[in-house]
C-alpha cells in the first residue's frame, strides 16, 4: 500500500526493450551489455522501474523472446549493477497453455515486480487496406492461469502489476480480490491503452477506469502509439496516476521525432509529471511507495 511519506510522487516505469521489437529497425537492447546502457540512461533519466523483456541471445535472433532463465539471470544483473536500487519489473506474457517458461524465470531472478496479465483479449489489428497486420489471436488469461502466476509471484515475493487491457478486465481484478485469489494488499493496477483491439488511448476514459478500479489501489497507464499517447500521460499525471513509456509502447516523442534510446522518452514523462505539480520518485522512494524491500 502506499505510504503516505511520499506525498503525491509519480513513480516513473521505463518499458525497455519490448516483445518483438525488431533491434534492426529500433534501437531495442538485447543483449545483457546494452540493457544495462539503456536502463542507466532511462534511470539517470528518471525511471525507478524498468519493465523488461528477454530476448534470443543468438546472433540475428535478438527479435525473439527467450525464456531461458539464465539469460534472464544475465540480463538482470546487468541492470541492477549498472542503476543502484532498480526496480526490475519483468514480462510473463505468454500465449498457449504452456507458460513454464515464464515462471522459470520469475523463480530464477525473483523481480521485484512482474507483469500478471489479468484477462483475454482477442489480439488484432486491421492494415489501411483491409487485411490482417497478423493472423487473428487469443492472448489467453484464464483465471486458472492467471492464479498460477500469482501463486509463483507470491512464492518468489514479487509484487503482481495487473495488465488490463479492455474495461471488462478492469472490474475482473476486483473478482481477484473477492474471491481470495490476491489477498496480499491493494492490487496494482496497470491500464494498458492503445493496443488496436484493446482500448484506446483516450485521455477521456480515465475517469471511467479509475471508477472500476478498487478505491485508493495503485494504478499507472502504459499507453501504445505514436503522438496521440502524450494527451494520455499527461491527464495519467494530473489525475496521480504513475507513468509509462519506452520503446516497447512508442517509438516517437511528442513532436514526432523518433526517439533515439529510452532516455528522451523518460524525460519528457518527468517533464509531464512536474506539469503537473509531482515530483518524479526515486527508486528507493518508489520502493516505499510500493511497498517493496528498501535497500
Amino acid at each position: 500500500m502506499h505510504s503516505t511519506d511520499h506525498g503525491n510522487k509519480a513513480i516513473i516505469t521505463c518499458a525497455i526493450t519490448g516483445v518483438l521489437t525488431d533491434p534492426g529497425q529500433h534501437h531495442v537492447p538485447v543483449t545483457p551489455e546494452q540493457l544495462a546502457k539503456e536502463a542507466r540512461r532511462a534511470y539517470d533519466a528518471g525511471a525507478a522501474v524498468v519493465h523488461v523483456h528477454f530476448r534470443n541471445q543468438e546472433p540475428g535472433k535478438g527479435h525473439l523472446p527467450s525464456w531461458d532463465p539464465q539469460v534472464a539471470r544475465d540480463c538482470v544483473q546487468a541492470m541492477r549493477e549498472a542503476c543502484p536500487g532498480l526496480i526490475i519489473n519483468q514480462t510473463t506474457g505468454v500465449v498457449g497453455p504452456n507458460y513454464q517458461g515464464p515462471l522459470d524465470c520469475l523463480r530464477a531472478t525473483r523481480p521485484e515486480m512482474a507483469a500478471c496479465n489479468a484477462g483475454s483479449l482477442n489480439y488484432l489489428k486491421v492494415r489501411s487496406n483491409g487485411t490482417w497486420a497478423w493472423p487473428p489471436m487469443l492472448f489467453d488469461n484464464q483465471p486458472a492461469k492467471v492464479k498460477d502466476f500469482i501463486d509463483v509471484m507470491l512464492e518468489t515475493c514479487t509484487l503482481p502489476e495487473f495488465e488490463c487491457f479492455d474495461v471488462g478486465i478492469v472490474r475482473c481484478v476486483e473478482m481477484y480480490v473477492q474471491t481470495g485469489m490476491y489477498t496480499e494488499r491493494l492490487p496494482e493496477y496497470n491500464f494498458v491503452m492503445g493496443v488496436e483491439s484493446g482500448m484506446p488511448a483516450d485521455p477521456d476514459l480515465l475517469p471511467i477506469l479509475l471508477k472500476l478500479k478498487i478505491k485508493e489501489a495503485p494504478w499507472q497507464a502504459t499507453v501504445i502509439g505514436r503522438s496521440e499517447i502524450w494527451p494520455v500521460h499527461q491527464r495519467v499525471a494530473e489525475l496521480g496516476g504513475h507513468l509509462r513509456t519506452g520503446l516497447e509502447d512508442t517509438f516517437y516523442l511528442p513532436d514526432g521525432a523518433k526517439a533515439e534510446s529510452n532516455g528522451p522518452l523518460i524525460e519528457k514523462l518527468a517533464e509531464y509529471a512536474r506539469n503537473a505539480g509531482r515530483e518524479v520518485a526515486s527508486p528507493q522512494e518508489a520502493r516505499g511507495m510500493l511497498g517493496l524491500q528498501v535497500l
